[in-house]
C-alpha cells in the first residue's frame, strides 16, 4: 500500500514536469517562428490594414467612434434590412477596426517632433505631378509617398506595402498624399515638424487672396533645388509625348488674369466634382507656385483627366490641333462650372462675345428653275429685278468664344529667284469679315451667303487664323504672314461696333498677351507660344521645357495661328 502511494506521487510529479517542459518548448517555438506576432504587442505599432489610417488619426473622429459605437449595431441591422448604408470607406474601416480590437487595441502613438530619420528625406527625388497610385497595387486609396525614394505605396498598417517597404529598404518617413500628414514607419507615430512644410506646399500649393492680387506685380525669380532660377508662372511644361498642343494652350490661358485668379483659390470651385476642373486648378497652382522644387511642371494628371473627359479625342501620343483643344476645353470647363440659373461661368465672363449673323439662302423655287435651265429666270436675276424676292434672309444673334479669320490663298507661282513668294496680309484686312457688309459664302450644310457683325466684345478676344485646309487627299498649310500690332489693336477703326450704354466707355482697344505659332509641315511639326509677363512687360518664347526671353518684334514675325488679346481698361 505504501509502495503504491509513493509510485503515484512520483508519476504525478513526472507528469507535471513534462507539462512544464512542453509549455516552455511551446513558448520558445512561438518566439522563434512568429516574430510578426510581437508587432501587435509593441505599443508603438498600430493594428491597421490599408484603410485604417487616415480618418483614424483625426482626434474628432476618435471621439465620435465611442459615441457611435452604440449606433453600430442598429446601423448593421439597417443594412441587413435591404437598405444601402453609404459612408466614407475609411469611416467604415475605422468603425470595423474599433469593433474588432475593442479591449485589445493598443493606444495610439503620440505625435513626435524629434524623429531621428528626418535627415534621410531626399527632396531631390520628390515629384508629385504624377497620378497618386500605389506602385505595387496600383490602387489610389490611402496612398503614401516615401520621402526617401519618392515612390508611392498604399497604407501604413503592418500588412501594407508602405510598411513592407519601410522594413525592406529602411526608408522610414512617409507623407499621406491626401491628408498631408507625415508618419514614421514601422513605428507608426505622426511627425509634427515645421521643416516638412515646404514638402506640403509642393504637394498642394496654396494661395491667399492677397498673394493672388500681387502676382502680376512680382518681379522676383525663384530658385529650384538644383540651383536653377525660374519665374513663377513662366515655368516649362513637360512634353510627355506629342502633347505640345496642350502645353501651348495651357500657357496661353495662364495669361488670362481673371481665369488664373479664379483657379488659384480652390474654394471658388469646391462645389464642382469634375476631375477636369480639379486637375486644371491643381496645374494652375503648380505653375504659379514660387516654392517649387524644380523649374518645370509635368501636366500628367491633367492629361489623364482630358483623355477621360474627351473620351480619348485628345490623348497622349497623338498630335492634335490647339484650336480644337482650346474650343473643347473652354466649353467643357464652362459646362462643369456654370451656374444653372444664369448659365454663366468664369469662362463666359472672360471670353464670350456676341455676333449678329445675316444668312441669305436662295429659295427652292429659284434653285429648281436654275437647275431646269430657265432662260427667262436667268435674265431677271441678272437684271436684279425680282432677285430679292427669291432670297430668304435670316438674322440671328449667336455667342462666340473665338473668331475664325480666313487667310487669302497663297500664290501659285514662284518669283524670279525661283523661290516661293510668302505673302503678307494685315490683320485689319482679314478682320473685315466681321464688318457686317463683307459676304462670306459657305457650302455646308447648304449653299448660303453669310454676313457677320460683332455686337458685343469680350474682355479677352481669341482670334484663330485658318491656316490648314483639308481635302480628300491631304492637308495644306497656308504660309501667309499676318501683320498684327502687339499693343493697341483698335477695332473700332475697322469694324463697326455697337454704341456703349449710358455712362459707359467704349472699350475697343486690345493688347496681345499670347500668340501660338505652328512650325513645320501640316500634320507634323510642333507648336510654340509667345507670352507676355505683365510685371515687367517682357515677352517670352515657350516651347515645352524651353523658356527664353525674346523681343516683341520677333512675336510679330511669326506665323500666328491663334492669339489672345486683352481689352484695355
Amino acid at each position: 500500500m505504501g509502495t503504491e502511494m509513493v509510485r503515484t506521487k512520483r508519476e504525478k510529479a513526472e507528469e507535471e514536469l513534462d507539462e512544464d517542459v512542453k509549455e516552455s518548448k511551446k513558448q520558445k517555438l512561438e518566439e522563434d517562428s512568429s516574430p510578426i506576432m510581437h508587432a501587435f504587442e509593441n505599443p508603438l505599432l498600430p493594428l491597421a490594414s490599408y484603410d485604417d489610417d487616415d480618418d483614424d488619426d483625426e482626434e474628432e473622429e476618435r471621439r465620435e467612434v465611442s459615441a457611435r459605437h452604440g449606433e453600430q449595431q442598429s446601423g448593421q441591422k439597417f443594412a441587413q434590412n435591404g437598405h444601402k448604408v453609404e459612408d466614407d470607406d475609411e469611416d467604415e474601416d475605422d468603425l470595423q477596426g474599433h469593433g474588432r480590437s475593442q479591449g485589445k487595441r493598443n493606444p495610439k502613438p503620440e505625435p513626435r517632433k524629434d524623429c531621428p530619420y528626418l535627415d534621410t528625406v531626399n527632396r531631390q527625388v520628390l515629384d508629385f505631378d504624377f497620378e497618386k497610385f500605389c506602385s505595387v497595387s496600383l490602387s489610389n486609396l490611402n496612398v503614401y509617398a516615401c520621402l526617401v525614394c519618392g515612390k508611392y505605396y498604399q497604407g501604413r498598417g503592418p500588412k501594407s506595402h508602405a510598411y513592407t517597404h519601410s522594413l525592406e529598404a529602411g526608408h522610414h518617413v512617409y507623407i499621406n498624399l491626401r491628408t498631408e500628414k507625415v508618419y514614421c514607419l514601422p513605428d507608426g507615430y505622426e511627425i509634427n515638424d515645421p521643416s516638412l512644410d515646404d514638402i506640403r506646399h509642393v504637394l498642394n500649393p496654396r494661395f491667399t487672396k492677397e498673394q493672388v492680387e500681387q502676382l502680376d506685380k512680382n518681379k522676383l525669380w525663384s530658385r529650384a533645388l538644383d540651383g536653377s532660377d525660374y519665374l513663377p508662372g513662366m515655368v516649362g511644361l513637360n512634353n510627355i509625348k506629342e502633347t505640345d498642343f496642350v502645353n501651348v494652350t495651357i500657357q496661353s490661358l495662364m495669361r488670362v488674369t481673371p481665369l488664373r485668379n479664379f483657379f488659384l483659390i480652390p474654394e471658388n470651385y469646391e462645389h464642382c466634382k469634375s476631375p477636369l476642373v480639379q486637375r486644371f486648378g491643381e496645374l494652375t497652382r503648380k505653375i504659379w507656385h514660387a516654392r517649387n522644387f524644380k523649374g518645370q511642371v509635368s501636366p500628367h494628371e491633367f492629361l489623364q483627366a482630358v483623355m477621360k473627359a474627351s473620351k480619348k479625342r485628345f490623348r497622349i501620343g497623338v498630335q492634335s490641333d490647339p484650336v480644337e483643344f482650346m474650343s473643347w476645353l473652354l466649353n467643357t470647363l464652362h459646362t462643369d462650372l456654370r451656374n444653372l440659373k444664369k448659365n454663366s461661368s468664369i469662362i463666359y465672363q472672360c471670353f464670350q462675345g456676341e455676333l449678329e449673323v445675316v444668312k441669305e439662302i436662295q429659295s427652292k423655287g429659284l434653285l429648281e428653275k436654275k437647275e431646269n435651265g430657265d432662260d427667262q429666270n436667268k435674265k431677271t436675276v441678272a437684271d436684279g429685278g425680282p432677285q430679292n424676292r427669291n432670297i430668304d434672309r435670316e438674322t440671328s444673334r449667336m455667342p462666340f468664344l473665338m473668331l475664325g479669320l480666313d487667310l487669302p490663298p497663297p500664290p501659285l507661282f514662284k518669283d524670279v529667284m525661283e523661290k516661293n513668294i510668302i505673302p503678307q496680309v494685315p490683320l485689319f484686312s482679314i478682320l473685315k469679315k466681321f464688318d457686317g457688309e463683307t459676304i462670306t459664302e459657305v457650302v455646308r450644310p447648304h449653299i448660303a451667303r453669310m454676313r457677320y457683325r460683332v455686337t458685343r466684345l469680350p474682355p479677352y478676344l481669341i482670334l484663330h487664323m485658318r491656316r490648314f485646309t483639308k481635302n480628300n487627299f491631304f492637308v495644306e498649310k497656308n504660309p501667309t504672314l499676318v501683320n498684327f500690332p502687339v499693343k493697341n489693336l483698335e477695332l473700332k477703326d475697322y469694324i463697326p461696333l455697337p454704341a456703349p450704354k449710358d455712362n459707359e466707355k467704349l472699350r475697343s482697344k486690345y493688347d496681345l498677351i499670347a500668340n501660338i505659332v505652328h512650325d513645320g509641315k501640316p500634320g507634323e511639326g510642333s507648336y510654340r507660344v509667345f507670352v507676355q509677363r505683365k510685371s515687367e512687360e517682357l515677352w517670352y518664347e515657350m516651347q515645352d521645357l524651353h523658356v527664353s526671353e525674346t523681343l516683341p518684334q520677333m512675336v510679330a514675325l511669326s506665323e500666328a495661328y491663334m492669339q489672345i488679346y486683352e481689352q484695355q481698361r
